[in-house]
């Protein structure tokens, strides 16, 4: 998912909720995925501008979030987000299990985004033991408590994912949303959905409703970047039971343009 944003960003693509900014820069830096085999590859296949996406050398000495190459790089390249994967890789000697070792390295890292003006998302994983989200991230609660807002994403069907905002400091809630990794078409965002922190939490999979499944059609077979012929997309419509009045509605949310070529309406009825 956060791939996908850097991929966006990068573009200057419009990203989910409507914001759209001009290209920008990203630095991903994360210890766990090979930079050549695995993240190249995944945003060359998001559309990324890959001459846009920095790492931070770090292969003489390991990074933390205190470390000054972090501000220096950002600066150097004019990053606006920074992409830190997974928090246990980033504490170096410190403890990420107590306040003491957690809080000055969340407090250095939160003085250089406030310096440079640049997001910084970091990433982590959930353990596998019951209760409430902030409780079970690996680590010390000061890593959710320093945090300004914290999404949650989880598996919500086969092959979709929802990420749920659980926590929001300087900015209301905003709404939950739902995207698709499938194995033959990639990444897609899918939209708002009505999921839960719970229901991400539980592994609940989503009622999909009607109007749901019309945009996730469109989307997957639009996913592609190339116009695709109305009657195809009616069919495989009919096939999942979705009206045609349904796929209008969600043709019209989702702001899809048509055109009409030889005769043939793109995303509108033939007849």
């Amino acid at each position: 998912m956060m791939l996908a944003i850097a991929a966006d960003l990068t573009r200057g693509r419009e990203l989910p909720g409507g914001c759209i900014c001009e290209p920008t820069n990203v630095i991903f830096q994360t210890a766990e995925d090979g930079l050549a085999d695995t993240i190249k590859p995944r945003l060359e296949d998001l559309g990324a501008d890959c001459s846009r996406v920095h790492v931070i050398d770090d292969s003489e000495s390991s990074l933390t979030f205190a470390d000054e190459r972090i501000e220096q790089a950002i600066i150097k390249t004019n990053a606006r987000l920074i992409i830190l994967d997974p928090a246990q890789a980033y504490f170096g000697g410190a403890s990420m299990n107590s306040a003491d070792g957690v809080r000055p390295m969340m407090k250095s890292l939160a003085a250089v985004a406030e310096r440079t003006g640049c997001a910084v998302c970091i990433i982590g994983h959930l353990n596998k033991s019951g209760g409430k989200s902030q409780y079970r991230g690996l680590g010390s609660i000061d890593i959710y408590a320093a945090a300004r807002s914290v999404l949650v994403v989880g598996r919500i069907g086969e092959h979709t994912r929802a990420v749920v905002q659980d926590k929001s400091n300087l900015a209301p809630p905003g709404k939950s949303l739902s995207f698709e990794l499938h194995p033959s078409h990639g990444f897609s965002w899918l939209g708002e959905c009505e999921v839960t922190v719970e229901d991400v939490m539980c592994g609940r999979p989503q009622k999909e409703s009607q109007n749901d499944k019309a945009k996730r059609i469109i989307l997957t077979m639009l996913s592609g970047g190339e116009a695709v012929a109305a009657n195809d997309i009616i069919e495989e419509a009919n096939d999942e039971g979705v009206s045609l009045v349904t796929l209008k509605r969600a043709k019209s949310e989702l702001n899809v343009d048509t055109f009409q070529e030889r005769q043939s309406m793109v995303l509108a009825d033939s007849g």
